[in-house]
């Protein structure tokens, strides 16, 4: 498949639940295991043959433009979109595709995430579903641990399942007819996706590897960890 020529970045988040470390940064450049999160998600994008990337910035844009440049620290071309005042995340969206529209499938992400997702794997089955945006999806795993019961005994606990529901990973694959169809100022999964759901146009791509979100301070610490365990097992 020919190389994923673009992807937008999500990174004008403010970031409140992570507190003291956003207070001079946007949430996309909080360190995890030592690097950034946007750092981790542009070695990513270029190794799954990203070739442009459009960060779409608002809070503490300056941090990120010093810290990235142009991109060329990652083999990327590295383009800055900043709002002046608050979109949403579709209308973020929107004016970060509008000064160089896409002639074909590009991939959206959130700001706050790290994963190991396939993108072409994702690309091919959107294609294959001919649909407007496919959303990447990951297991829902609770955020506490359960009871066990049979007939009014406890028979025993489950530290945070994963439950039978999926959530959106924040990562999409989108064709370009669906640029003037994002909103100007409000956010895409509020209004537009449950529209494309009821005309069929919504595919869904389940994430099998790793993919982390970064929301609160608890989450830097053992997002963290698990990414330094897994670097201590390639390093065997």
């Amino acid at each position: 498949m020919a190389e994923i020529l673009t992807a937008v970045i999500l990174a004008g988040g403010r970031g409140e639940r992570l507190q003291p470390y956003t207070g001079d940064k946007p949430k996309a450049m909080v360190p995890v295991a030592g690097r950034p999160i946007l750092f981790h998600q542009l070695s990513w994008l270029r190794a799954c043959g990203v070739g442009r990337v459009i960060l779409a910035c608002g809070y503490r844009h300056d941090v990120i433009e010093a810290a990235v440049g142009d991109g060329s620290a990652w083999g990327l071309e590295v383009l800055l979109s900043v709002e002046r005042t608050e979109l949403g995340r579709g209308g973020a969206l929107k004016l970060a595709l509008s000064s160089s529209p896409p002639c074909q499938t590009f991939v959206a992400l959130n700001g706050d995430l790290i994963t190991d997702l396939d993108l072409r794997a994702l690309l091919r089955e959107h294609h294959r579903a001919n649909v407007l945006v496919t959303i990447a999806t990951a297991p829902f795993r609770s955020a506490h641990g359960i009871v066990l019961t049979d007939r009014g005994r406890i028979t025993g606990f489950e530290e945070k399942p994963v439950l039978p529901y999926w959530i959106s990973a924040g990562i999409y694959a989108m064709s370009p007819e669906i640029v003037d169809r994002l909103p100007d100022v409000g956010d895409h999964e509020d209004g537009l996706f449950p529209e494309l759901a009821h005309r069929s146009q919504l595919g869904c791509f389940p994430v099998t590897g790793r993919w982390h979100s970064i929301d609160t301070i608890k989450d830097v610490g053992e997002v963290g960890v698990s990414l330094g365990a897994e670097a201590s097992v390639l390093s065997l």
